[in-house]
């Protein structure tokens, strides 16, 4: 495997220069570079370019088409340009063909010089900026969850999973340790600081956590990591999928989002040694801004037809909107760690979202819950999912929405999603997911012809 560049690639730490990267991969032996960026769904893009265009890359000068790139440009003014975070470049430690090959992470701006407000990476930048005006950084820790499958000798996918082990399960019943041990490797030589990892609930599930970080490196670590996941499973002739829930019957992959707010001192926002549950006022306001907010934002944090397929009550994946200091059957608890570690946790995204719209929506949701000191309802530390419909009413816990289109109908209504989307991104999101939901809604299913076709 190729070596790793030491150049300081952490926020917070000095950007390294147009001239530090060019030495670097000069003494990397580098020669090939991955312009990347996420189009409006999150999903991973990128251009490669040869070495010797590296110096215009870092100055600016690379074009791209952005009438190809969905929720981009139409034909008419399509031409756009990538603007690569210096702090992004890696050298990534493998090799393809005899070449190899580093990344830099893109936003996308305008033939002018302004940011492109339908980039995913300038939105998340703006909404932060718009919290550090407030006096807060946003920090994020995400869980990420995927499954394993199989691959047929022709490379098609297989519905068999690659194994049937259970949560924390060793092997040789977890036949993903050496997987996930891989990923790990992978990820610590991109300078990534690792938690854990481990085999989930269901069969073939896995799971890898790593170390929060402000807001704008979560995300980008978060496509990286599914990136990595799926190269190092391709390797070993297995597909990854963050999908959901890929399987009926068994648990759905979530993305749990633990976050917290720190001030320009880093201190954490949310710590609080003096009140009941020791959170602070701040803390109290954002949970209470996130639970008023959530249902508006759940298209962005739940974004697929399958989404819906996972929050479904029986599956420990949350549905009801309340929160709990400890509870895990609410939509948002507070781990029990406090001082520093002090955080909240929301439940109920999953790993299909754009993590730079899904933070947006997050962060502009608790920041309405501070600025109108909204605070929460009375905490729910009864097991919700055993609850009936009526005792649920009369709790006042209400649903998280149970379809694409029922989510879609509340983003719409949602004045917060839009402040956290901008108006571009907004729109297109909305015509985008609107199509999908109809395409979902007039496809004939296998479960109908099989279900129906004989009976009627």
């Amino acid at each position: 495997m190729a070596a790793t560049t030491d150049l300081p690639l952490h926020r917070g730490m000095p950007a390294p220069s147009v001239s530090d990267i060019m030495k670097e991969a000069k003494a990397q032996d580098v020669q090939l570079i991955r312009l990347q960026f996420v189009d409006l769904h999150g999903q991973p893009k990128n251009m490669s370019i040869h070495v010797a265009q590296l110096e215009k890359a870092l100055n600016n000068e690379i074009m791209l088409d952005g009438s190809s790139i969905a929720g981009f440009r139409t034909i008419e003014t399509s031409d756009m340009y990538f603007y690569p975070d210096l702090s992004t470049f890696k050298v990534l430690p493998w090799i393809e063909g005899s070449r190899k090959v580093a990344r830099l992470i893109c936003d996308i701006y305008n033939p002018d010089g302004t940011p492109f407000e339908g980039c995913p990476r300038n939105n998340l930048k703006r909404v932060l900026k718009f919290a550090e005006e407030q006096g807060y950084v946003y920090n994020v820790g995400p869980e990420l969850e995927f499954f394993l499958f199989k691959k047929h000798p022709d490379g098609t996918i297989s519905p068999e999973t690659h194994d049937s082990a259970g949560y924390y399960d060793l092997g040789p019943d977890d036949m993903g340790e050496v997987v996930r041990s891989e990923i790990v490797d992978t990820l610590e030589r991109l300078g990534f600081d690792m938690e854990a990892d481990h085999h989930e609930v269901a069969r073939g599930q896995h799971e890898i956590d790593f170390k929060y970080s402000d807001a704008l490196r979560s995300a980008d670590n978060v496509t990286t990591v599914k990136i990595i996941t799926r190269v190092i499973a391709a390797q070993h002739g297995l597909h990854a999928t963050f999908m959901p829930k890929p399987i009926f019957g068994i648990n759905g992959s979530g993305m749990h989002v633990n976050q917290s707010l720190g001030d320009r001192g880093g201190n954490n926002v949310f710590q609080s040694e003096d009140t009941e549950y020791k959170l602070s006022q701040e803390a109290m306001w954002f949970i209470g801004g996130i639970l008023k907010h959530v249902r508006g934002i759940t298209a962005l944090c739940n974004p697929l037809v399958n989404s819906y397929k996972r929050l479904v009550p029986g599956y420990e994946a949350p549905v009801y909107v309340a929160w709990s200091p400890s509870n895990r059957s609410a939509l948002l608890r507070v781990p029990a760690k406090r001082g520093k570690s002090t955080r909240i946790e929301l439940r109920s995204p999953d790993p299909s979202a754009n993590p730079y719209l899904a933070y947006a929506a997050m962060l502009m949701a608790g920041l309405d819950g501070i600025k109108n000191k909204i605070e929460p309802p009375a905490p729910a530390d009864m097991n919700i999912y055993k609850l009936s419909e009526e005792d649920r009413v009369s709790l006042n816990i209400p649903s998280l929405p149970g379809s694409l289109y029922e989510a879609l109908e509340a983003l719409k209504e949602s004045e917060i999603a839009k402040a956290a989307l901008g108006e571009h991104i907004y729109t297109e999101f909305i015509q985008t997911k609107t199509r999908e939901w109809d395409d979902f809604r007039t496809n004939v299913t296998p479960w109908e012809t099989e279900r129906y076709l004989s009976r009627y």
